[in-house]
């Protein structure tokens, strides 16, 4: 099968989109929106490889499980105003590997719509930013830090 949108790229093959899929960095799944529910039904190996879970453990389950109990999240809210308005988002959120360890995630989530104009799907990309963040916080606490003793020093 073929996808054909009549645009300068030309013709991709199922095929290919799935390798190319699969051969990404950064996990890349799709949910399906079941009432209030957004239902995996796609993991590639590097969500896989990001969450410590294996495919079979998390298709038709919402993406929640990856917050465990950690729900008081700015960025859900985000997350599900974006839902909620058919529209894109992109946000940092604390998730949790199948061990129990926590992992930041940029997580970053476009709506599919059907060419009746329906929101059928969600794809969702998501990115290990741990050590990004962790040095962040690590500067702003050394500002922090330099901050006091310059104000000690004025004194």
């Amino acid at each position: 099968m073929v996808i054909d949108h009549n645009d300068e790229q030309g013709p991709i093959s199922l095929e290919l989109l799935k390798k190319a899929v699969d051969a990404s960095n950064d996990g890349i799944v799709i949910a399906e929106q079941e009432g209030d529910d957004n239902i995996l039904i796609y993991a590639n190996k590097a969500f896989e490889r990001l969450t410590g879970y294996h495919v079979d453990e998390i298709l038709y389950q919402d993406c929640r499980f990856l917050q465990t109990g950690d729900r008081d999240q700015t960025g859900l809210d985000t997350i599900r105003e974006a839902i909620k308005q058919g529209s894109s988002a992109r946000v940092v959120l604390r998730n949790y590997h199948k061990d129990g360890s926590m992992f930041w995630n940029e997580l970053s989530i476009s709506p599919i719509y059907s060419d009746e104009d329906q929101l059928t799907y969600y794809i969702g990309i998501q990115k290990d930013v741990t050590a990004q963040v962790e040095a962040e916080a690590r500067a702003k606490a050394a500002e922090q830090e330099l901050a006091e003793l310059r104000a000690k020093l004025a004194q």
